[in-house]
């Protein structure tokens, strides 16, 4: 054909038998009826000074309507193609139009648009009888729409799903808001006797999903945030999110106003791969070839020149002792001494680069994970002597999460598997296989000791009941 079609398709809800006909646009804006069939062009519309972004036939299939980047909506004939009506007239929006949806009964539809609005129009009257107003900024921008039954829905450039109200345009009902990049980070955090997931993903959100996640209750902090990546997040006694992220910046975020705090915010030279929380108010942040001790949303201490490459850290939960794994397969212990970090000239060794380590809850374990897929539990009480080491990874161990019950531990790889383990028994696991089918498990953590909560790539976070 003479044209390259743009993949925007609306099949005919009446068609002959035996005859398939679609309408779809080209880059120039025109619209194309063909029978699929023969490839035969019968009729070039081409009202549209761009783009087509969308082509909806009514239930009915007396008529079809176009969407353009031109700010245009035309309506057609269904049978014939020819030209009804312009919608709103020159413009029906002051963006391209990116979405259409119908009503069940053919007799008004919605249109999505960059100019950060929706519109429901009266088909007959060729009148917008309601404008809903999504916000003010680019995120804002309305990218989708769907008239389902008696709800009215659009989709948000930010991927929020609204549900328009009719009644109040300028607020919408309910927006179900999350992740639309890949998951980072994962923790979890109980307050007044609600459980609380918060999550990263790579374009410096965090979302907070409460306990009853399943009706959709979930929301991020206001204000200005990360403006990367997030590499890691943790909750300390202070109930206080503690962030780091690819900006080169560390936050500190009460989740009581959950609102971000331009003053809690800690720069830092080179970039940060993980924080690590402790008690009294010690926060550890591991950065590229750099160790920074913080305390009370301040630097304290900055240690350079450490003679290997830092990936991973870890404070003791009683207080007094950090752990760093480095690159070259070695757990470092450092001693908390006031303000200073102090090397114990204790290293302890594992299989292979750590990729990550914690200690369990009570302080008794401490867990390494490295790329060689083995993890590996030091007594604490012992000297760090080796427990057990755990197999059973195809590929590189990525997450750690100690259970509450602190005689279990769940670990995530890059085989996109989740294994459950008993640190007293190395061959008693259950294996979770296909956690997250499209990436690897970015993130783990407990809700209590029988729920697990994993993320993953993917920009989904999944809830598991767990029975050992």
């Amino acid at each position: 054909m003479p044209y390259e079609l743009k993949k925007v398709f609306a099949s005919l809800p009446q068609m002959e038998r035996g005859v398939s006909k679609i309408i779809g646009g080209d880059p120039k804006g025109n619209n194309f009826l063909y029978t699929n069939g023969k490839s035969v062009v019968i009729r070039n519309i081409d009202d549209h000074g761009r783009f087509v972004n969308c082509v909806r036939f009514s239930p009915d299939g007396n008529r079809f309507a176009t969407a353009g980047a031109d700010g245009q909506i035309f309506l057609y004939d269904g049978k014939t193609g020819e030209k009804i009506v312009a919608l709103g007239g020159a413009k029906a929006h002051d963006g391209g139009v990116y979405a259409l949806s119908w009503s069940p009964d053919s007799s008004h539809l919605i249109s999505a648009s960059g100019d950060k609005t929706v519109k429901l129009w009266d088909v007959a009257g060729n009148v917008a009888v309601t404008t809903f107003h999504l916000g003010t900024d680019v995120l804002d921008q309305q990218l989708g729409c769907l008239w389902q039954k008696e709800h009215l829905l659009s989709i948000s450039l930010s991927g929020y799903i609204n549900y328009l109200d009719r009644n109040n345009p300028n607020r919408p009902l309910r927006t179900l808001k999350g992740h639309s990049k890949a998951i980072h980070c994962l923790t979890v955090h109980k307050n007044e006797g609600r459980s609380y997931i918060y999550s990263g993903s790579n374009d410096g959100y965090i979302n907070i999903l409460s306990q009853s996640w399943m009706t959709g209750t979930n929301d991020g902090f206001s204000g200005k945030g990360h403006s990367n990546l997030v590499s890691k997040i943790a909750v300390d006694g202070d109930d206080q999110l503690v962030s780091c992220g690819m900006d080169d910046t560390i936050r500190f975020t009460s989740l009581t106003k959950k609102e971000y705090s331009a003053s809690d915010l800690v720069k830092v030279d080179v970039q940060p791969k993980c924080i690590a929380v402790g008690p009294r108010g010690y926060s550890l942040a591991v950065c590229i070839g750099q160790l920074i001790l913080l305390k009370d949303k301040k630097k304290c201490f900055t240690l350079d020149s450490l003679g290997f490459e830092p990936e991973a850290g870890a404070l003791h939960p009683g207080g007094g002792t950090a752990a760093v794994g480095g690159a070259d397969g070695k757990v470092y212990l450092y001693s908390i001494q006031g303000n200073t970090l102090k090397a114990e000239g204790k290293t302890l060794e594992v299989p292979g680069p750590v990729t990550d380590m914690a200690f369990s809850n009570d302080g008794a374990f401490l867990a390494v994970a490295d790329e060689k897929k083995v993890i590996t539990v030091f007594s604490v009480a012992d000297g760090y002597t080796g427990k057990n080491e755990f197999y059973g990874h195809h590929a590189k161990v990525i997450c750690l999460a100690w259970s509450p019950d602190n005689e279990h531990f769940a670990s995530g790889g890059m085989d996109m598997l989740v294994y459950l383990w008993t640190v007293n028994n190395a061959d008693k696991r259950i294996k979770i296989p296909d956690a997250h089918r499209l990436h690897h498990i970015s993130g783990l953590a407990w809700l209590d000791e029988h729920t697990l909560v994993t993320t993953s790539h993917d920009a989904s976070i999944k809830q598991w009941t767990i029975k050992f």
